[in-house]
């Protein structure tokens, strides 16, 4: 074999078995996920799950919302259907300027177990999210007598026993803390391509199974669905300790964690849905704004984890293709050449399946598997991005507030 032909299948070979090695890691960490942590559709059919339909601890859920009446509807739909007996809702509306006050008004009508509490200004030293919720905490009258206090974004759905499975799952397992990993939408292009490796990304970050564990934790919730013990909520200072912080969730749970409160992170298993971005100007701010705070606003790790992104996720799967027909050509009676083509076929197989699995867990299409080098690519531009306006003092944008961040 010719040296230049030699290198070429040795680089591809080294590539493949990389692409491998990483996936079946991957495959690895998954299985122990699904088999240790709980969906929520599990706890429905859990019999404390079943005695909480005739009586329970009270819980006051509180939305936070600013401008959303294209959601707004269907989570209020969706809230009145719960079947959880002991439920307040609260919807602290954040210096809307849309007709949102009027569509939910029209929705609930005069059911007793809602209440509309109007927000008109943000303080300074404030994030605009965190302290609508604190507004609800302390100014709506169903928290005051709640024995649980839940937190849920406006863009999600429940279905009727979402909030009763919740509650019987953080019971069975005492967690002062239970968050759960919602089931995302997948009807739009970006959310088929780009969605499924960006969450991929800031789960490797904070893997699910460890932010469970009592021993080896690293704290990490989900905003769109948090569910707080009272004791345990004011035990670590509830939103005006993490009061400007752009990832309130993860900010709460590190406060969990600090305070010896045991938390849980679950799956939803479909009983949660969730649009987090309508379009795909808002999908990269969004992401934007998650990987910079994420990477407590450091340039230097947002940058490694553009290039680890796209490295994983786009070249090394385009090497182990090309790596085939490179071993064919050279022909499989040459021992290398039939193990390059052995080994980019392989990769590539073990890839595949393994993001069919993610993909079928996490409501996507299995078919989309064939864009994720796509969809990579695009999520490792966003974290460049994200570096790039870090870097140029670009401020952060989110609902209706303007966030200057300083690069670390």
């Amino acid at each position: 074999m010719p040296i230049l032909w030699f290198l070429l299948c040795l680089a591809l070979s080294l590539g493949s078995l990389a692409l491998l090695v990483y996936w079946t890691v991957v495959g690895w960490h998954i299985a122990r996920t699904t088999r240790n942590l709980p969906t929520l559709r599990q706890g429905l059919d859990s019999r404390r799950a079943g005695e909480l339909l005739a009586a329970g601890p009270s819980v006051c859920l509180i939305i936070p919302a600013h401008n959303e009446r294209d959601v707004i509807v269907d989570l209020a739909r969706s809230l009145a259907a719960q079947d959880y007996p002991n439920l307040h809702v609260v919807f602290a509306l954040d210096r809307c300027t849309d007709d949102t006050e009027t569509l939910l008004r029209s929705t609930i009508g005069t059911d007793p177990r809602f209440e509309i509490l109007t927000i008109l200004e943000c303080p300074q030293g404030w994030a605009g999210k965190v302290h609508a919720i604190h507004r609800g905490v302390t100014d709506a009258r169903a928290p005051n007598a709640a024995d649980f206090l839940l937190f849920a974004d406006a863009d999600t759905r429940l279905d009727p026993g979402c909030i009763r499975a919740a509650l019987a799952l953080a019971l069975d397992r005492s967690a002062g803390l239970l968050s759960v990993m919602s089931t995302l939408t997948a009807d739009r292009w970006f959310e088929l391509v780009a969605q499924p490796p960006a969450g991929m990304e800031l789960l490797r970050q904070y893997p699910l199974e460890r932010a469970s564990s009592d021993s080896d934790r690293r704290p990490f919730a989900n905003g769109q669905f948090m569910l707080f013990s009272r004791d345990a909520y004011f035990a670590v200072g509830g939103h005006p300790a993490v009061k400007d912080d752009l990832l309130e969730d993860i900010a709460l749970a590190r406060l969990c964690h600090r305070h010896a409160i045991r938390a849980a992170v679950i799956l939803s298993g479909g009983v949660l849905r969730c649009r987090m971005y309508a379009s795909w100007p808002e999908f990269v701010r969004g992401w934007k704004r998650i990987y910079t705070e994420s990477a407590n606003c450091k340039l230097s790790r947002l940058r490694a984890l553009a290039l680890r992104v796209r490295l994983l996720g786009t070249a090394l799967p385009l090497l182990a293709l090309l790596a085939v027909p490179v071993g064919l050509h050279i022909g499989i009676s040459d021992p290398l050449a039939a193990a390059t083509s052995v080994l980019g076929l392989a990769s590539l197989i073990i890839m595949l399946a393994i993001l069919g699995w993610s993909y079928r867990l996490g409501g996507t299409p299995v078919w989309a598997v064939l864009a994720y080098p796509i969809g990579a690519w695009l999520v490792g531009g966003i974290l460049q991005a994200a570096a790039r306006d870090l870097d140029s003092g670009v401020p952060t944008t989110w609902a209706g507030k303007t966030y200057a961040r300083t690069a670390r």
